[in-house]
C-alpha cells in the first residue's frame, strides 16, 4: 500500500474539532416511530416522524421517506405522495447530476478522514426505484391511474440511469484503488460478518436496485389500462428477478385469456399486496487495523456498517379469502436487497476506509516523533473520535419482504385472513373488474389499507324464462286448455357492480 503525503497540523486540527461533534444516527431518530407504528399507534408515529421534518430538514430525503411510508400505512394516500414528492425532487436533482456531472457524485473527498456518514445521503438504489413504485401504489389508491402509468414509466427510466452511473462508479473506483495502491477483499475483513454479504440469497439477485414488486406491479398497471403488449414485458421481468414462483409465472401465461373474450366473466381479478415488518437496520461494527509506519506498528480502528434484519417480520404463506385459500409468493426481500447494496459498497466503503487508515496512522506517528508522548497521546485521543459510527442510513419503514397473492373471486362480502393467524380476520367488499389490496403486517398489528378498484365486473349473459302465461276463460267460465310453453327465450340480463373509484379503466 503506497503511502500519502500529507501536512500534519491542519489535520490535527481538523480531527481535534471533529471529534468535539457528535450527530445521532438516523436509527435512533427513526426507532420509536417505527416501535410504535408495530404496535399499532400509526397516528402517534406519523407525529413523531412529521416533528423532525421541519426547519432544515424540511426537505431531508431519508425523513420525507420515512415519513411518506408511515402516511402510506396509515392511509393517508394525499399526505404520503406529498412527502414523497419532497424525496423524489432529491432523487432527480440526483439522475441529473448522475447523466451530466457523474465525477461530482464520485467526488465526495469528506468521507475520506472523516467517514462515509459525512458524505451527502442519496438513498440506496433500491430505495430510489421502491420511490417510484410507492407513488404509483399511492395512485392506484387513490383511483388515478393513468398518473400511475407515468410514475411507472419514471421507474423504468430510473433503473437505467442507475445501471449506466454504477458501471462508470465501479470503472473509477478500481482505476483510484490502482493509482493509490490498495487491493480490497471482503476476506481482508477480520471480524466482519462477510457471510451474511456472501449467502445464497444475494448471491442471487441480478443488482441492487431492481425488484419483482415494482415490474409486477407494472405489468397489473398496464394490464388494466388495456396495454397487454406494455404488461407482458412487466411480468416477464418480474419471472426474471423471481424464477420459478407460479404466482409470478401465471401473471404472464394468463394474460392473453385475461385481456381478451375468453376472460372469465362475473368475477373480479384481485391482487392482494402483503409486507410484513420493517426493512434491517444498518448499524456500526468497529474493526482494528495494524498499520506499519517508521516507528513500528500503529493500530488504528474504525467503523464498518452491518446489517441485521426485521427478527419479528412474519412469514405469509397464504390467504383466506371466504372458503378460498390463496397460496402466496415471496417476491421482494428488502434485507436480502440491503445486503446486496451494502455488498456492493463494500469495495469503495474499504478503499475510503483504507486511505483513513493510512493518513491517520501517519498522523499519530508524526505527533509521536515530534512532539513527544503527551502530544502522541492527544493525537491518538482524537483519531480515535473522528471515527464516527458508521453510516446506517436506510429507509427503515419499508417493509421487510413483500408477497403478493391473485385470483379471480365473485363480488361480494369476505372474512379474509393472513396465513391463519388468530384475530387477524377482517372484512373484505370485492367488487370492481380489478382490485389491490395492499396489507401490512408486524407481529401484533395488521393494518388492511383502502381497496383500489377499477372498471366494472365483466357482465354474464344468462338464461331468463317467461312466465307461463294465465289460462284464458271462456264464456262459460272454464279456463281453455293450457297451451304448450313456448321455448325460453334468450335475455342478455348482465350481473354488474359499481365501481367507486374516479378513474376509467379501459375494457375489451
Amino acid at each position: 500500500m503506497r503511502l500519502l503525503t500529507v501536512s500534519y497540523t491542519p489535520i490535527v486540527a481538523a480531527l481535534l474539532l471533529a471529534g468535539c461533534v457528535t450527530t445521532p444516527t438516523h436509527d435512533s431518530k427513526v426507532a420509536a416511530s417505527l416501535s410504535v407504528a408495530k404496535s399499532g399507534q400509526i397516528d402517534e408515529a406519523i407525529k413523531q416522524v412529521e416533528a423532525q421534518t421541519q426547519g432544515s430538514n424540511k426537505a431531508d430525503l431519508l425523513l420525507n421517506l420515512e415519513k411518506g411510508e408511515l402516511m402510506r400505512i396509515g392511509k393517508r394516500y394525499k399526505d404520503s405522495l406529498d412527502a414523497f414528492d419532497v424525496a423524489d425532487t432529491k432523487v432527480k436533482e440526483w439522475e441529473e447530476t448522475a447523466k451530466s456531472s457523474p465525477q461530482k457524485l464520485m467526488g465526495q473527498i469528506g468521507a475520506t478522514i472523516m467517514g462515509d456518514a459525512s458524505r451527502d445521503y442519496e438513498g440506496q438504489d433500491y430505495e430510489k426505484v421502491m420511490l417510484t413504485t410507492r407513488m404509483a401504489m399511492n395512485r392506484l389508491n387513490l383511483g388515478d391511474l393513468d398518473t400511475a402509468r407515468v410514475d411507472i414509466k419514471r421507474t423504468h427510466e430510473r433503473e437505467a440511469v442507475i445501471a449506466e452511473f454504477r458501471a462508470k462508479e465501479t470503472a473509477e473506483a478500481e482505476k483510484e484503488a490502482k493509482d493509490k495502491g490498495v487491493t480490497t477483499s471482503g476476506k481482508e475483513l477480520n471480524g466482519y460478518p462477510v457471510e451474511t454479504l456472501n449467502d445464497p440469497e444475494v448471491l442471487k439477485l441480478k443488482n441492487g436496485y431492481q425488484n419483482a414488486l415494482s415490474h409486477y406491479m407494472a405489468g397489473f398497471v398496464y394490464e388494466a389500462l388495456n396495454e397487454p403488449g406494455l404488461a407482458a414485458p412487466g411480468y416477464r421481468k418480474a419471472i426474471e428477478l423471481r424464477p420459478d414462483l407460479p404466482v409470478l409465472e401465471d401473471g404472464l401465461k394468463g394474460l392473453d385469456q385475461r385481456t381478451s373474450f375468453r376472460r372469465k366473466k362475473g368475477v373480479t381479478d384481485v391482487l392482494f399486496i402483503i409486507e410484513a415488518g420493517n426493512s434491517p437496520a444498518r448499524q456500526s461494527k468497529k474493526i482494528a487495523f495494524p498499520v506499519p509506519t517508521g516507528r513500528g506498528l500503529v493500530t488504528v480502528s474504525f467503523a464498518f456498517p452491518v446489517i441485521y434484519p426485521d427478527a419479528n417480520a412474519p412469514m405469509i404463506d397464504s390467504v383466506r379469502v371466504g372458503s378460498q385459500v390463496l397460496p402466496t409468493a415471496l417476491v421482494t426481500d428488502f434485507n436480502v436487497m440491503a445486503r446486496k447494496a451494502l455488498k456492493d459498497e463494500l469495495p469503495g466503503i474499504q478503499m475510503r476506509a483504507a486511505v483513513r487508515t493510512v493518513t491517520k496512522a501517519l498522523v499519530q506517528d508524526q505527533v509521536n516523533k515530534k512532539f513527544g508522548a503527551l502530544a502522541g497521546l492527544a493525537a491518538n485521543v482524537a483519531v480515535a473520535a473522528t471515527e464516527s459510527p458508521a453510516d446506517d442510513r436506510m429507509w427503515r419503514s419499508l417493509p421487510e419482504r413483500v408477497f403478493v397473492a391473485r385470483a379471480f373471486i365473485a363480488p361480494g362480502e369476505y372474512e379474509v385472513n393472513f396465513s391463519n393467524r388468530p384475530g387477524d380476520s377482517m372484512k373484505l367488499t370485492v367488487d370492481g373488474r380489478y382490485m389491490v389490496v395492499p396489507v401490512r403486517m408486524y407481529q401484533d398489528k395488521t393494518y388492511l389499507g383502502d381497496q383500489a378498484k377499477f372498471g366494472s365486473v365483466t357482465p354474464v349473459a344468462q338464461l331468463q324464462a317467461e312466465p307461463e302465461a294465465k289460462p284464458a276463460e271462456t264464456a262459460k267460465g272454464k279456463p281453455k286448455t293450457a297451451a304448450k310453453a313456448k321455448p325460453a327465450a334468450k335475455a342478455n340480463t348482465a350481473t354488474t357492480s359499481t365501481s367507486n373509484t374516479t378513474s376509467s379503466a379501459k375494457s375489451n
